[in-house]
């Protein structure tokens, strides 16, 4: 069973007789959807409806909860969640020196730690499981990132930067990190007007090529006109997110698409729901 070891991330715990019903008004996650053995996807956002910080969260006990977000930013959301208690009954505090292990395939619960795997629940095609608190060692780093762009899971830092992207840009609204039918959370507001005019234009997309894809940040271009940026690459595959519907102009016209100098096919990871717009914006638009 392929697995790999990540040491770049970190674990915020959240416990207390108050911790669901603080965690539930904040962030953009439905923990009454969230069931033990699980780890969803979520986003603390800015008012205005832009990720802060990105998430996995998952149950920790019976009040208890813990997020798994990327370790350089971890003080920093530390802080926004001691922000945001006040009165609520809860303890937050961060886990130093984590070791996350995710593995892959048929046998992925099987855990690689002394931990209880949890699903990965982003994944909707292939049993994908992460493990914390373990020693081991090896894995494949390469396989795991090859794994992550071919299903067209986006993530704060090599995807996208925090406090630029809507939910919506990076798919959050189809891997259950955004709970439509919840009350109110910080953000709440745009989202669900985008959610409900259809408006989001912005998209995760599956890039390929026949050569190596340039670093990541670099603009996706048709006809010297940006169309989105690309993001985390292996090889000749990577993501991208971009305006799906100045990339529909671009098919529809047989304009290539390049990232630099690179020419890049296009496409919609094949459990997303989204599609390309059936009309493309005209020219003047784009």
């Amino acid at each position: 069973m392929p697995f790999a070891l990540l040491d770049n991330r970190a674990l915020i715990s959240v416990s207390g007789p108050d911790a669901e019903h603080f965690l539930q008004n904040i962030l953009t996650t439905d923990l009454d959807t969230l069931a033990a053995g699980e780890a969803k996807p979520g986003a603390l956002l800015s008012p205005q409806g832009k990720i802060l910080f990105d998430f996995l969260i998952s149950r920790a006990g019976e009040s208890g909860f813990q997020l798994e977000c990327r370790a350089d930013v971890a003080d920093d959301f530390l802080r926004r969640l001691m922000l945001y208690k006040l009165r609520a009954k809860a303890e937050i505090a961060k886990q130093d020196q984590l070791l996350v292990t995710v593995a892959w395939g048929d046998d992925s619960t099987a855990s690689h730690s002394d931990s209880t795997a949890l699903a990965d629940t982003r994944f909707r095609d292939v049993a994908v499981s992460r493990s914390y608190g373990g020693a081991s060692e090896g894995g494949d780093q390469a396989a795991w990132q090859t794994l992550r762009i071919a299903h067209g899971i986006a993530e704060s830092g090599p995807d996208y930067q925090i406090g630029d992207a809507f939910p919506h840009d990076v798919l959050l609204d189809e891997t259950g990190g955004v709970g439509f039918k919840k009350g109110c959370y910080v953000g709440q507001e745009v989202v669900s007007r985008m959610q409900h005019r259809g408006t989001a234009r912005r998209r995760v997309l599956i890039v390929s090529a026949d050569h190596a894809l340039p670093a990541s940040g670099t603009e996706l271009t048709v006809a010297g006109r940006p169309v989105g940026t690309l993001g985390s690459s292996e090889g000749s595959i990577g993501l991208a997110i971009a305006r799906i519907d100045r990339v529909k102009a671009a098919l529809d016209a047989g304009q290539p698409i390049l990232a630099g100098d690179v020419a890049v096919s296009l496409a919609i990871p094949a459990w997303a729901k989204f599609s390309f717009p059936r009309e493309a914006v005209g020219a003047e638009d784009a």
